[in-house]
């Protein structure tokens, strides 16, 4: 696939996601009875489909949840002049957010009812600098290992084009969700 045929393809996917997004209840925080008994990764799809609201910091920062699966989540941004540093490339605080959400969502997919999990440690290696000039990146989290007390996660961030932009890992604790 050319870049422009992927880049079409990411557009389509994203336009598809916020539609449905959009027409649930829009940004904000799950009811605890909304999400009581639900596994990390049914929760997620509940997200998508619009049943319960998502996550606010993602209209905030200009970037999308586009898909899960077991220990997988995809997320899409846009990087805009909003988002720059004084050097004029996008902040690396963006991109490690990025990275760090789909990181997180890797490991929510892979919680039992009643688990939760926090980041303990976010590593980010930073490649090539993202401008307003790539039109879209994607980063990938997958999980390396999910344990009872921790887990870990890889994430890539990618243009349409393959260039690697950055890739992070994590450590996440994980305990006993309360009520």
């Amino acid at each position: 696939m050319t870049p422009n045929t992927v880049l079409e393809t990411w557009l389509a996917e994203e336009s598809e996601v916020i539609a449905r997004l959009e027409a649930g209840p829009g940004p904000g925080l799950a009811r605890p009875e909304q999400v009581e008994g639900l596994t990390g990764l049914e929760l997620m799809q509940a997200m998508l489909r619009g049943d319960i609201p998502y996550a606010a910091i993602a209209k905030t920062l200009d970037f999308t949840i586009l898909s899960v699966s077991p220990g997988v989540a995809v997320f899409q941004g846009t990087p805009l002049p909003r988002h720059l540093n004084p050097l004029g490339t996008v902040h690396g605080g963006w991109v490690a957010t990025l990275l760090d959400s789909a990181l997180g969502c890797s490991v929510h997919t892979m919680m039992p009812p009643g688990r939760a999990y926090t980041t303990a440690e976010l590593s980010v290696n930073y490649v090539r600098g993202v401008t307003p000039k790539v039109p879209r990146v994607r980063a990938e989290g997958k999980v390396i290992h999910c344990g009872r007390q921790l887990a870990t996660a890889e994430a890539r961030l990618l243009g349409p084009d393959g260039t690697l932009y950055a890739h992070a890992t994590t450590t996440c604790l994980v305990f006993e969700a309360r009520p």
